[in-house]
């Protein structure tokens, strides 16, 4: 059924929803499907109740390629990677790597040319691939980090054009040109991970980068032992993977709200502007209000994931629906975050309604990082990224769009525009 659902716009899904908060979706030859929509709801199955469900099909099927990463591990390895790696993940961690997201952003803009027409979708991703990159292994290994990244880009976009196919775990295993370029590519990324990990244990040092951290790290509250190589490494493929598309597309998305609507655009590099013509910092964060209003906006409208799905392990109770075992139970961002019920002109682009949130907006209502025992532990990074992103670009770029001009969706792993976002760019006087 998800696979019907998927070939078609998002909004398709805001037209099931309206039949109900759960709904239930038939396919001939298929699995019975929940789609829940009522943030209480939703609190039941990733918060309250999270012990009866586990990860959706499509992170079973992310399993092939990460490994048991954070975002694809269960239960009990879930449970005590998260207790290992959570600590290196809070704030004042975290903000150390805004120098190299400033850095690197100036790095990227200073290839561009005033009246220049770009694809800021792609250049986001460059840009958020290599700040993963020098975030996980260093800015001594840029070179390192490149090729990784180049690997990993085509691994990704081998491995999206099967992921969501009835047989796709097969196809990757028949001898088809598309399948050898998937292992191909996937053997030389981890060959390299493997390289670095190795060099890593090596020479250890005192590297302040995520694989170094990785490799320190005990498990202070168990067995006192740290990650294997091999966790190490499923741990650094989600981070470079979900680290970057997700970023790039919230970016991106961003990129495209900006640019029509300039007047908003304007505010935020007056915003950043007040602060000087010096490169932007971590402690700058709480004095970027109206930048985080427009990020936080731009996931409402197009969250990066639009869709979280469970599988129920045992019989359970929905909003008085009765749902068996072993189904699948979808809880979309995009439906939820368009509901009229809890966003007032929901369509509209109005990052002012950030500056003082209802009050009585259930917390579920907006929940583009997930929620529960799986929320997304690189909350605070993307954050953080994407508000020095946006200030630090803002503050000497604008971006038009051709009259007229318009951009659709792709919905597949994360909502991605569909053929990029195509902006003219000019520089700020």
């Amino acid at each position: 059924m998800l696979v019907r659902l998927l070939r078609n716009p998002p909004a398709h899904l805001t037209d099931v929803a309206r039949g109900g908060d759960v709904v239930q979706l038939r396919a001939r030859g298929r699995e019975t499907t929940y789609l829940v929509s009522h943030p209480e709801l939703i609190r039941e199955v990733l918060v309250t109740n999270q012990r009866n469900f586990k990860k959706g099909r499509a992170l079973e099927r992310a399993r092939l390629l990460l490994g048991d990463g954070l975002l694809t591990a269960e239960g009990d390895v879930h449970r005590r990677q998260r207790r290992m790696i959570q600590p290196e993940f809070h704030r004042q961690h975290i903000n150390r790597y805004g120098e190299a997201m400033v850095a690197l952003t100036a790095r990227r803009v200073a290839r561009w040319t005033d009246g220049q027409a770009v694809d800021i979708h792609e250049e986001m991703a460059a840009l958020t691939l290599a700040i993963a990159g020098s975030t996980l292994f260093g800015a001594e290994v840029e070179h390192e980090s490149a090729e990784i990244a180049e690997a990993l880009d085509e691994t990704f976009t081998t491995f999206m054009r099967t992921f969501y196919l009835p047989f796709g775990d097969t196809l990757l295993r028949l001898p088809l040109p598309s399948s050898r370029r998937f292992w191909r590519s996937t053997d030389r990324l981890l060959a390299s991970v493997d390289r670095l990990i190795a060099e890593r244990r090596a020479n250890p040092g005192d590297q302040a980068d995520l694989l170094s951290l990785l490799l320190r790290i005990r498990d202070t509250e168990g067995d006192g032992l740290g990650l294997t190589d091999q966790q190490v490494k499923d741990e650094v493929l989600t981070f470079f993977l979900a680290g970057h598309e997700t970023t790039a597309n919230a970016l991106a998305w961003s990129w495209w709200l900006l640019a029509t609507h300039p007047e908003v655009a304007d505010r935020v590099a007056a915003e950043a502007a007040a602060l000087g013509n010096r490169p932007l910092t971590a402690d700058d964060f709480a004095s970027l209000p109206l930048a985080r209003m427009v990020l936080a906006e731009s996931m409402r409208l197009y969250p990066p994931a639009w869709a979280v799905a469970r599988r129920s392990l045992g019989p359970c109770e929905i909003g008085g629906y009765a749902i068996p075992a072993d189904a699948l139970v979808v809880m979309s961002q995009w439906v939820v975050h368009r509901d009229a019920r809890w966003w007032p002109d929901p369509d509209r682009f109005i990052p002012q309604r950030w500056r003082d949130p209802a009050p009585d907006r259930p917390k579920f209502a907006y929940f583009p990082f997930g929620g529960g025992a799986r929320m997304c532990i690189g909350e605070h990074f993307a954050w953080l990224e994407g508000v020095l992103v946006l200030a630090s670009i803002t503050r000497d770029w604008r971006m038009s769009v051709a009259p007229g001009a318009s951009v659709t969706t792709h919905a597949t792993i994360t909502l991605r525009p569909r053929g990029g976002i195509p902006v003219t760019l000019h520089r700020r006087s």
